[in-house]
């Protein structure tokens, strides 16, 4: 049986499904304190190094949903965005690292918290399941919810941030990126037009934890800055 969303597209209903959870993302404490430019040193090592930890399934996650996807104009943007993630955002995540004095030591034995197995099992199994729908839910929690608290933050931010900070926001806001998640809130939104009741399902559970993990993940990397 189809999902009938005459109303209201597909990414919006999950988005209002996440309720406050969502809010959280978007207003966290830990994202003001990249725009002020006050997190402390230890809770934006932890960060950084914990984010860079599952970029490898991230990338494993985009790839499989540019192969799923049913047309050549939908995989381009896509390969784009793949591009940019493995060269500009990989490259400002080994700059931090040397700013920081993150050594490869530090970042191989500091352990992953629960957010980041989280992640990586989540970004796994739903790159393995070979549900198109299910990585674009993915994808969409990681990206739209890291635009929203970057567009909120990023007109406030102070002029003498370290560019840690201000970079990290740079990288998600500005046309680009905006154009990057109504790209995959698009195809999603499309995927939805034609989408069963289980297949809504599937990706509402896949949505909502990935939004749990974000939430979680800010969290642990706040209690170190408190």
């Amino acid at each position: 049986r189809l999902v009938h969303l005459p109303m209201t597209k597909l990414t919006e209903r999950l988005k209002e499904e996440a309720g406050a959870q969502w809010m959280k993302i978007v207003s966290h404490p830990f994202t003001d304190a990249l725009a002020n430019g006050s997190i402390n040193k230890d809770a934006i090592k932890f960060y950084l190094i914990q984010d860079h930890r599952f970029l490898d399934n991230f990338v494993i996650l985009l790839s499989s949903m540019i192969s799923h996807a049913p047309t050549l104009q939908d995989r381009i943007p896509g390969c784009q965005f793949l591009a940019m993630i493995t060269g500009k955002e990989n490259t400002y995540f080994e700059r931090s690292f040397e700013a920081l004095g993150v050594g490869e030591k530090q970042r191989c034995e500091t352990p992953n918290s629960s957010a980041t197995n989280g992640f990586m099992n989540l970004m796994l199994q739903t790159a393995r399941s070979g549900r198109y729908e299910e990585m674009l839910s993915m994808l969409v929690v990681a990206e739209w919810s890291y635009l929203s608290w970057a567009a909120r933050v990023k007109g406030g931010r102070k002029s003498d941030i370290p560019f840690w900070c201000d970079e990290w926001i740079d990288l998600h806001c500005g046309e680009y990126f905006e154009n990057v998640v109504s790209y995959l809130r698009g195809l999603l939104d499309k995927a939805g037009e034609t989408m069963d009741d289980e297949s809504y399902a599937r990706c509402k559970q896949t949505f909502l934890k990935a939004v749990d993990l974000e939430v979680e993940f800010f969290d642990q990397a706040w209690s170190l800055h408190k």
